[in-house]
C-alpha cells in the first residue's frame, strides 16, 4: 500500500480521495476545519467538471440537487441589458452541497485528520497540496515567491430566499463594481466584487455587507432588494487572492491541485470546475501509471490549460471592474450583443 497524504479536505482533496484506488493506496486527508461549511454560493458546473463528476459517480446527484442555469445578460447598473448570455445547459450547485456529495464518495478506508499541517509528512509516497490559495505545500516546496498575492478587490456573496425575475438575472457591470445574481436551490445566488480596504486576512461579514449596500446604492431595485435581504449568517466576505504563475505543479513526490496550483479571480467561474478536473485527472493517472510518469502527464495535461484560464480570468476581471472608459466598454458590449442577436435570428 502506497502512503498518500492529501493536505486539504475541500473540493480538490475530497475529489482526489474519492478517485484514488483504495486497493492500492493508504490515503489520509488532513483538514483543519472541524466540519464541512454550511454557507456558500452556487458554482456553475461546466462540461469538463460534469465529466469529472460523472467519473466519480456523482453527476446524477448533482443534476438532482442543482439548478439548471437559463439565459442571463451583462447589464448596466440600472439593469439595462448590454449582452445576452445563454445558460448552455450549465447546472449550478451550491458549494456546501458539492462538498457533501464529494465527502460521501470518499471510501471508508480513507483516514481523516482534523489538523493544520505546518510540516509536510516525510514518509509519504505522494504528498498532495490541495490546501487552497494560501497553500502551505506550495510555500514549503516552491518558496516564498510562490506565496499568495492579494488583489485590491473584495468578494461578498451569499444566497437569499427570494427567487429572481428572469429579467434581472445576470451580471451588472458598473464603475469599478460587479454584481451578479442567478436562481439557485432555495432562492437567489448573488455575488459582488469591488475595491475595498477591509481585510486582507479576516473580513467582518456584517461590515462588508454595509459597505456593499453603499457601493450598490445606485444599482437597480433588483440588486438593492437582494442586498436588503442579505444577513451575515447567510453571507460570506473575503479578500480575493491569486496564486503566482507556476511552470510545473509537481516537485519530487509533491503535487498541487486546484487553488493551490492556479488560484484565479472568480470572473470566469471556472475555479471549482478546473479543481474537479485536476483531481480526477491526477487520480486516474496515479491509479494507472508509475508515479513519475503519472506526474509528468498531469503537468502536461493541466498546467497550460489552467494557467491560460488564470490569465483570462484576470483579464476579464480588469475589464469588468474597470474604473474608467465605461462608455467605450459598454458600447463595445452592446455591439457584440447586436451581432450575437443577429446571428441567432439568422440561425
Amino acid at each position: 500500500m502506497k502512503k498518500v497524504d492529501i493536505i486539504g479536505g475541500g473540493i480538490a482533496g475530497l475529489a482526489l480521495a474519492a478517485k484514488l484506488d483504495p486497493a492500492q493506496f493508504d490515503v489520509t486527508v488532513h483538514e483543519q476545519r472541524p466540519e464541512l461549511p454550511t454557507v456558500g454560493t452556487t458554482l456553475a458546473m461546466w462540461p469538463g467538471a460534469r465529466e469529472a463528476l460523472a467519473e466519480l459517480g456523482l453527476l446524477e446527484s448533482i443534476n438532482e440537487q442543482g439548478t439548471f442555469l437559463a439565459a442571463g445578460a451583462l447589464r448596466k447598473p440600472s439593469g439595462q441589458p448590454m449582452l445576452t448570455m445563454e445558460g448552455g445547459g450549465l447546472v449550478g450547485v451550491t458549494r456546501p452541497a458539492l462538498l457533501r456529495l464529494l465527502d460521501s464518495a470518499v471510501p471508508v478506508s480513507v483516514r481523516r485528520k482534523r489538523e493544520r499541517v505546518e510540516l509536510l509528512p516525510s514518509d509519504s509516497w505522494l504528498v498532495v497540496g490541495a490546501d487552497g490559495v494560501h497553500s502551505t505545500v506550495r510555500r514549503t516546496c516552491w518558496g516564498a515567491r510562490a506565496a499568495a498575492r492579494p488583489t485590491p478587490f473584495l468578494a461578498v456573496r451569499g444566497v437569499v430566499p427570494s427567487r429572481p425575475s428572469p429579467e434581472d438575472v445576470g451580471e451588472y457591470w458598473g464603475r469599478g463594481t460587479l454584481f451578479g445574481l442567478a436562481p439557485t436551490e432555495g432562492g437567489t445566488n448573488w455575488y459582488a466584487s469591488y475595491r475595498s480596504q477591509l481585510g486582507p486576512e479576516r473580513v467582518d461579514v456584517a461590515e462588508a455587507l454595509k459597505e456593499a449596500q453603499q457601493h450598490y446604492s445606485h444599482h437597480s431595485a433588483a440588486v438593492q432588494g437582494v442586498l436588503a435581504q442579505a444577513t451575515p449568517d447567510i453571507s460570506l466576505a473575503q479578500r480575493i487572492w491569486t496564486a503566482p504563475p507556476l511552470a510545473k505543479y509537481t516537485r519530487g513526490n509533491v503535487v498541487l491541485l486546484g487553488d493551490a496550483a492556479h488560484a484565479m479571480t472568480p470572473n470566469l467561474g471556472r475555479g471549482a470546475c478546473e479543481t474537479l478536473v485536476d483531481a480526477v485527472t491526477l487520480g486516474r493517472l496515479i491509479n494507472d501509471l508509475p508515479r513519475q510518469e503519472a506526474l509528468h502527464k498531469y503537468n502536461r495535461q493541466r498546467v497550460l490549460r489552467t494557467q491560460q484560464l488564470r490569465l483570462a480570468s484576470s483579464m476579464m476581471g480588469k475589464v469588468a471592474l474597470a474604473e474608467t472608459m465605461q462608455p467605450v466598454r459598454d458600447g463595445l458590449l452592446k455591439q457584440v450583443g447586436k451581432r450575437v442577436a443577429g446571428k441567432r435570428k439568422g440561425a
